[in-house]
């Protein structure tokens, strides 16, 4: 059942679980169970208490600095959720006045996809499972774009690497190469000026980007996530977040 409400877009499998168990669907008339299976002709119902809740859910952006994981605490280092609170909300925020922050905001707030330890950019965090299947879906189609400083490998000191770089390496990394034995997706990759590329891809494989510049003679300096879909790091300062506003859509 929690399945057959994730394809129809009604709510995450985690959400539709909770639902059912409130008893909030119903499924031809009859309050679901969980576990129920259920054929694609079925008729469900939502209590209008669930959108309510599923409404009350925020979603965070953060621009994640380096030495911060995405999820989990590892190895030492702080997880990017203990930069969130009031005093490190973006003072641009255009909720600000419209909602107020509470620790209530940080209980169930996963990423919604990762950025490496050391790299920097755009984290989203999110309670609501409508966003993170969007983003980190199984079909997720949604673009992210990382600006890449780089040297090339075999000669470090070379200054605008971009001069040196050849064509078909270029070429190269916007489709024709395999990780882990697996065709990566088509990118697209181009240079921002002499010692940065620009990144947008519609996947994200661990360490995707670096293992991608590696495969082609090049080593990452510095990485910075600046786009998600539709939204923009735009001017959010680094160590700072704000909320994801209703009328913004990725």
């Amino acid at each position: 059942m929690s399945k057959r409400m994730a394809e129809l877009g009604l709510a995450s499998r985690r959400e539709a679980d909770e639902w059912i168990l409130a008893g909030w669907v119903k499924v031809d008339g009859q309050v679901a169970e969980l576990g129920l299976r259920v054929g694609p002709e079925v008729q469900i119902e939502i209590d209008p208490a669930a959108r309510q809740q599923q409404a009350q859910r925020v979603t965070i952006l953060l621009h994640k600095p380096i030495g911060y994981v995405s999820g989990q605490p590892e190895d030492g280092y702080e997880p990017a959720a203990a930069l969130l609170g009031e005093a490190s909300r973006w003072s641009e925020d255009p909720l600000i006045g419209k909602l107020r922050f509470t620790p209530a905001h940080l209980r169930g707030l996963a990423p919604a996809g990762r950025l490496d330890i050391d790299s920097t950019g755009l984290l989203v965090m999110t309670q609501d499972g409508r966003v993170a299947k969007t983003l980190i879906g199984d079909d997720s189609d949604i673009e992210k774009e990382y600006l890449v400083r780089v040297q090339l490998a075999n000669a470090p000191d070379t200054p605008e690497p971009m001069k040196h770089f050849p064509a078909d390496q270029l070429a190269l990394l916007n489709h024709g190469l395999e990780l882990d034995g697996v065709q990566l997706r088509e990118a697209k990759v181009s240079w921002a000026n002499e010692d940065q590329l620009r990144f947008v891809l519609r996947e994200g494989r661990k360490r995707q980007i670096r293992r991608m510049c590696e495969a082609v003679g090049l080593n990452v300096l510095a990485l910075k996530r600046v786009r998600i879909g539709r939204i923009p790091l735009s001017h959010l300062p680094q160590g700072q977040w704000r909320y994801l506003a209703p009328w913004e859509k990725f």
